[in-house]
């Protein structure tokens, strides 16, 4: 019987975390952009009793994905999906962001859905910034969700954008419309496609800017939220391994938010403040 294979594409801390919930006896591909970013989480995940392989993928190269696709085909049968990889507005400029993070994840969305077993799943790891984007009209909304991949870059509101922040929020907004596009093809191979939309989660990237030149902000925003606090990687594993799970399979085409109520604050609630610099 061919083994079952988990895609993990973004080598960071919440990938990691949902891996490890997923991948007993299975086999994990990890894939990042950097070489020594996919090996080094592989020895982590080795030492801890997993059977892992690594590559180099470029998300946002159609090429590279395809590439991805094939090798994990090469490996078994293709069953989970995470997609964690992605640049951040202080990491990219804005054609950049927009690249990766809104045409390569749509890319990879399509291009798994061809090849997932039944039972399988896919997530992707989006953000709350994108529920901070005003409401899009009904004809916007088709058009990220429904387009061509080839064509998403091209839309004239897309290639409008200038800021790198309207770049991240529409990236992840096309995100969380993508996945409602491809339950229905998902569907067909018996599998699920979702989307979670974590907050502020304590990563080694977010260590750095909550101890940055901006870590006011970004306390204050942690302190003024509902919960008061930051998420950890755990939390988003956990509610990961439920969408994936046989408990999790009428959950399908949707988002979901994991961020302490911060999004609920931002737009009715102690942090509207910050609609002022968003």
């Amino acid at each position: 019987m061919e083994k079952e294979v988990v895609v993990l594409l973004g080598a960071g801390s919440i990938g990691q975390a949902i891996i490890r919930r997923v991948s007993q006896e299975r086999h994990i591909i990890v894939a990042d952009y950097k070489e020594e970013n996919a090996n080094q989480v592989a020895k982590i995940l080795e030492n801890a009793g997993f059977e892992c392989s690594t590559t180099i993928t470029d998300l946002g190269d159609k090429k590279s994905v395809l590439d991805l696709m094939k090798l994990a085909q090469s490996k078994g049968m293709p069953k989970y999906l995470v997609n964690a990889a992605g640049v951040s507005p202080s990491q990219a400029p804005v054609s950049e962001i927009l690249r990766v993070d809104l045409y390569g994840t749509s890319v990879l969305l399509e291009e798994f859905g061809k090849i997932v077993c039944d039972k399988g799943s896919a997530v992707v790891i989006s953000s709350q910034s994108g529920h901070r984007l005003p409401a899009l009209t009904l004809e916007e909304n088709k058009l990220l969700a429904t387009s061509n991949t080839e064509d998403l870059l091209s839309l004239p509101f897309i290639t409008a954008i200038t800021d790198t922040l309207k770049a991240y929020q529409y990236s992840k907004r096309c995100n969380v419309l993508r996945v409602m596009y491809e339950a229905s093809r998902y569907g067909k191979r018996g599998a699920t496609v979702n989307s979670i939309s974590p907050g502020i989660i304590i990563t080694p990237l977010a260590n750095d800017e909550l101890h940055g030149p901006r870590k006011d902000g970004y306390w204050n925003m942690i302190k003024s939220s509902p919960s008061k606090r930051a998420g950890t990687p755990d939390e988003v594993g956990d509610l990961a391994h439920f969408i994936m799970s046989e408990k999790g399979r009428f959950i399908n085409g949707t988002d979901i938010l994991i961020d302490g109520g911060t999004t609920a604050s931002y737009w009715y609630g102690d942090l509207q403040y910050l609609q002022k610099t968003h």
